[in-house]
């Protein structure tokens, strides 16, 4: 828009930022992995890590991260950047653990990636926190718990934890509880694992805290957080003649109040009549769904295609009430996009706590926000050069045509190894959190 002045009040952005170098060396795919939190900087050097997802628990204290290596990082946020004023969002590393390893399926010869595809948190019901991570085929319940007391004066060991003789035992000793360091321990709890043919590409889990599904290219799966061997499937959409296969299955999410509603996308659902005019080559390509989510009322929900968002009314099946563009000035160079595979890429989509924003990815770590309410919409970039701990972000503005101005940038300098596809809003606060890639070939 010519007067866009929709400048949302974000405390803080947290920026999950991730270079590849490739050397000419044993390290080919070394990587610098670098996270900006606030006022700090954790770096690491990772084998081959990228960032796959990004999610906040429901009360939005932490915020977890998977990455293409099997990781899971979790960072708490700094307690006292919530009695600030302004209140700010800054988090710290709580806690790593490695969720997934390599496999290989020595049936069809294939190998799976310990890549982490989601994470979802159950609610909180005790001092623990329980969340759900997936790769392409095993899903596994973690618990993650504090410990800062360790038990001593045992009657049969020493303080080394060694076996003593019990016939040297004159008396007994009632073990006491001593303060210890404070120790993050993560331990899987569940593994569900042998009931997807295909690559899992979503996980939710239900209102009812009891039961989740998990969803693959052709089928949909419903399983019981106590049961591991056993799960129902109630969406197959497997032809007879895998030849005829004419879509797949993208995403799917629970509905937050219905337990017994959800919905899932596939790559030829929620279509609306196009113009026979604008028809191309590319059209179904770009009208498959990537992503859909549910508003935290259950009202409304979004689908991310790859150059719009819309939002529909769970009560209007006919049309989207809602369509946002997203970057429709790439839809010139959907040829050269098609050539480099990025006319495939996965975009995420959120919601803004209380419903009345819109967030997803775009491509040279742009992100896009838009405000349902004044129909007004904002372009930032999430860079460490541009975005230094509470600073405001400037609006980007990308020029298709003519002269450019001084803050624009032309729609042909675009950097499409930068992407941001996953991202996630804070629950109750104006707290965004966005993955970042930036994939340099030296």
């Amino acid at each position: 828009m010519k007067d866009c002045t929709f400048q949302p009040k974000i405390h803080n952005v947290f920026f999950l930022s991730v270079k590849l170098r490739k050397h000419i060396s044993k390290d080919i795919n070394d990587i610098l992995f670098k996270i900006r939190v606030s006022n700090h900087l954790f770096s690491f050097n990772i084998s081959a890590d990228i960032i796959s997802c990004v999610e906040f628990n429901h009360d939005g204290d932490l915020l977890a991260t998977g990455d293409k290596g099997g990781r899971v990082v979790i960072f708490q946020r700094d307690p006292s950047s919530k009695t600030s004023n302004p209140r700010r969002g800054e988090y710290n590393v709580y806690s790593t653990f490695q969720s997934h390893e390599p496999e290989f399926d020595y049936l069809k010869s294939l190998e799976i990636e310990e890549k982490i595809n989601k994470i979802r948190w159950l609610k909180r019901k005790n001092p623990a926190h329980f969340l759900l991570s997936t790769n392409d085929k095993t899903i596994k319940l973690w618990k993650v718990s504090e410990r800062d007391r360790r038990a001593e004066g045992y009657n049969l060991r020493d303080e080394s934890g060694q076996l003593v003789d019990t016939s040297a035992i004159s008396t007994l000793r009632v073990p006491v509880l001593k303060p210890m360091e404070l120790m993050i321990e993560a331990s899987p709890r569940r593994i569900f694992a042998n009931a997807h043919t295909y690559h899992i590409n979503s996980i939710s889990i239900n209102s009812d805290q009891e039961t989740y599904l998990s969803a693959d290219d052709l089928r949909i799966n419903l399983w019981h957080l106590e049961v591991t061997d056993q799960s129902f499937n109630i969406v197959d959409i497997k032809p007879t003649n895998m030849e005829e296969l004419t879509e797949v299955i993208t995403a799917a999410e629970f509905h937050p109040h219905d337990c017994n509603t959800f919905v899932y996308s596939s790559s030829k659902v929620f279509e609306e009549p196009e113009d026979p005019t604008n028809r191309s080559f590319f059209s179904e390509i770009i009208s498959s769904i990537s992503d859909v989510k549910f508003s935290n009322s259950g009202r409304y929900m979004i689908s991310r295609d790859y150059l719009t968002v819309k939002v529909w009314d769970l009560h209007m099946e006919t049309k989207p009430i809602e369509t946002y563009p997203v970057h429709e000035y790439l839809r010139s160079k959907l040829c050269s996009l098609y050539e480099n595979d990025c006319i495939f890429d996965k975009f995420e989509c959120c919601w803004s706590g209380n419903d009345s924003a819109i967030m997803t990815g775009s491509y040279n770590n742009f992100f896009r926000m838009f405000d349902r309410t004044n129909k007004r919409d904002i372009t930032l970039e999430a860079s460490r050069e541009t975005a230094k701990p509470r600073t405001l972000l400037k609006p980007r503005k990308v020029c298709t045509a003519g002269k450019r101005k001084k803050d624009e940038i032309s729609v042909d300098c675009l950097d499409f190894n930068k992407k941001i596809l996953h991202t996630a809003w804070h629950p109750h606060e104006n707290i965004i959190a966005v993955a970042a890639t930036n994939n340099l070939e030296n």
